[in-house]
């Protein structure tokens, strides 16, 4: 069975015994020049929900001297102040994982439902969300590199905040879609429950190296040989259960989502 923790486990101690050291966004960012010439990995996770998933993921990734960065939305069912500090104890970075461009365009539609907002009036009702809710999570942990989540329902792109405002200008160091130069990374993510899954990615897309025959985490230990020394891993948590019911409705409810993002949402 694939996207279980015990496959994890492996797909990082297969990296660690090729040589990858593992660094977070923003370390990366301050200190480059440091491990460019080193094979090394820049692990995001992406907790979209299920926030105690993450602490496993964490809990696995110490117990083999990784660190890696979390991006907590601000929802709900990711944002749980315990587990935060939880795994920022453990020696992690905590990242934002900012939607705050469908947050205020859904505020807005809710408040005037026969308005048509611009483009311009949403940037600075999503800018002032997005400060609001940077301030939130900076009182749990340290906030230095965002990441926008990709609200696939939505027409609006939770980057189109940067065409008026600079994040930098608010203490942060780094947005990865925006600060890595994408031709010199090869770029693994497990959106759509697999690893070859951009046909059914709304906007989890790079212009980075395309490493054909990977599905599978089996595939990409079996490969490894094929990837370049820059890496950039992309894991959603909640995709990764030992438990054989949870991990069978994730298997079910991502291919429901994968059906209806393919041919309803996803933009070439």
């Amino acid at each position: 069975m694939d996207f279980t923790l015990t496959v994890y486990k492996k797909l990082l101690e297969s990296l660690i015994s090729k040589g990858y050291s593992f660094i977070p966004l923003g370390d990366y960012i301050e200190s480059r020049a440091n491990v460019d010439h080193n094979p090394f990995v820049i692990l995001r996770h992406d907790v979209d929900r299920l926030p105690q998933n993450s602490l496993r993921t964490a809990l696995i990734e110490n117990s083999l001297g990784i660190k890696g960065t979390y991006y907590f939305r601000i929802v709900p069912e990711s944002f749980n102040e315990e587990i935060i500090k939880e795994i920022s104890g453990l020696g992690h970075k905590i990242g934002y994982h900012y939607e705050d461009v469908d947050l205020a365009n859904r505020e807005f539609k809710l408040n005037n439902p026969k308005t048509e907002i611009s483009e311009e009036q949403l940037i600075d009702l999503s800018y002032k969300s997005f400060c609001k809710n940077l301030d939130k999570i900076r009182r749990v942990a340290d906030i230095k590199t965002i990441c926008m989540h990709g609200s696939p329902l939505s027409k609006f792109d939770n980057k189109i905040i940067w065409k008026k405002y600079n994040y930098k200008n608010l203490g942060i160091i780094a947005e990865p879609y925006l600060d890595l130069n994408w031709s010199d990374f090869d770029y693994l993510t497990d959106t759509g429950r697999r690893w070859n899954g951009r046909d059914v990615s709304v906007r989890d897309k790079v212009n980075s190296n395309n490493i054909p025959g990977l599905k599978s985490t089996f595939d990409i230990i079996n490969s490894l040989e094929k990837l370049r020394d820059r890496l950039m891993i992309t894991v959603h948590p909640q995709r990764w259960n030992d438990n054989f019911v949870k991990w069978s409705n994730e298997l079910i409810m991502q291919n429901i989502k994968n059906i209806i993002k393919k041919y309803l949402f996803v933009r070439s």
